[in-house]
């Protein structure tokens, strides 16, 4: 009787840990099951280039994974049952319970509309793809002048407001954000950012909370209306929310709480990795939403699963940051040096150089899930005591 992997969503966290585990253990040993509501692995930080109007090359999670023994499983997930082991699923064919020894929790998180009136109604999000088609096919819509005002100045915004700038100059596009323009950014990182944004006509609204979303503007904090003909939402990230309806020792937001090795701290049995996870950092302090986050907890559990079923050594080296990569359009990017807590340094790289960095590392992440057992030693081991312990089990059972 094999070790039952299921693993849920194929974003880059999920991809990567179940291609590292086909990569750790003996096929032999370990069925490991990918489930995913799309065929395809969709690059999630490109989505603002796909609102904008670019086409993304499709990659389809069968041909990805042919081969290496993880088996990609279309269906949409629609519970857990964390004390029974088993995963609730749909798919062309219907309902259907699939039972774990060990689940790797990788659903991620959606857009987050902040309980702000009219938002759910009546604004766009770049979450996943189908948000951003959406918000592409609209873009096309608009006539010359029209106003798009992109809500949010986090990473995400400036990604999104630029973009749009770039790839659709005809349009008046303004970004409103909660705070300063880029406040958390060194000196010269916001001085880089304005420059650009100036160059590329955006109109900035700082420090303009929005309250709330009609058709055609938003209205701020302070009494303001924004004209808007497409109001484009991207306040951060909500978590997907099958977690919070288990059993398994949450946050108040739906994060799963783990230890060092992605462990959920009530369920040894169940890991999570990337959004979906609480994960603490350098400086006691949680980790943020993003690619730079997921992709090394996504390693971590891979690994940690692996050594706990083979008797190996646990991995132990810290996670951290060392830059943000910020794309601004195609031809400008900025590359803001951190701490390891992710705190900005002075240190910054602009202009084109910074742009041909960020796509350097948005390609060298999708193609470290697009070949997922490429690029690591081949240390496949067997497993033992996990998988002797849950064959005991089973048979007391029976």
């Amino acid at each position: 009787m094999r070790h039952r992997i299921i693993v849920l969503g194929a974003g880059y966290t999920g991809a990567i840990a179940a291609g590292r585990l086909a990569k750790r253990l003996r096929r032999e040993d370990v069925a490991i099951t990918l489930v995913n509501a799309e065929p395809d692995f969709v690059e999630r930080v490109r989505m603002h280039q796909l609102a904008a109007g670019q086409d993304l090359k499709p990659r389809p999670l069968s041909e990805m994974f042919a081969g290496t023994g993880v088996e990609p499983r279309l269906a949409k997930v629609t519970g857990v049952d964390v004390d029974r082991k088993t995963v609730a699923v749909i798919d062309a064919n219907g309902a259907e319970e699939l039972a774990y020894d060990t689940l790797v929790y990788a659903l991620g998180s959606g857009w987050n509309a902040q309980g702000v009136p009219g938002t759910a109604e009546h604004a766009y999000e770049i979450a996943g793809r189908p948000g951003a088609l959406r918000l592409r096919e609209r873009l096309a819509r608009l006539d010359a002048g029209q106003t798009v005002v992109v809500v949010g100045g986090g990473l995400t915004g400036l990604e999104a407001a630029t973009e749009i700038a770039e790839a659709h100059p005809d349009l008046d596009v303004a970004l409103a954000a909660r705070g300063g323009l880029g406040d958390w950014l060194s000196p010269k990182g916001r001085e880089h950012l304005w420059t650009v944004f100036g160059k590329l006509g955006i109109t900035v609204h700082e420090h303009a909370a929005v309250t709330g979303v009609e058709a055609d503007r938003v209205a701020t904090a302070d009494g303001k209306a924004i004209p808007a003909a497409v109001t484009v939402w991207t306040t951060g990230f909500a978590v997907h929310p099958i977690a919070k309806a288990t059993a398994l020792e949450g946050t108040g937001t739906g994060q799963i709480v783990v230890d060092a090795t992605m462990r959920s701290v009530s369920h040894p049995d169940v890991y999570a990795v990337g959004d979906a996870a609480r994960v603490m950092g350098p400086g006691d302090k949680p980790l943020r939403m993003s690619c730079a986050s997921g992709t090394p907890t996504a390693w971590r559990a891979a690994d940690a699963i692996a050594a706990r079923l083979t008797g190996g050594k646990l991995p132990n080296a810290p996670i951290r940051y060392f830059n943000q990569c910020i794309s601004l359009g195609r031809k400008e990017g900025l590359i803001q040096y951190v701490t390891a807590d992710d705190r900005a340094v002075q240190a910054v790289l602009t202009g084109r150089l910074a742009a041909v960095y960020k796509e350097l590392v948005c390609k060298g992440a999708a193609w470290g899930v697009v070949n997922p057992t490429l690029g690591l030693p081949t240390r496949r081991r067997r497993v033992t005591r996990e998988r002797a312990a849950a064959g005991s089990a089973a048979k007391a059972l029976a």
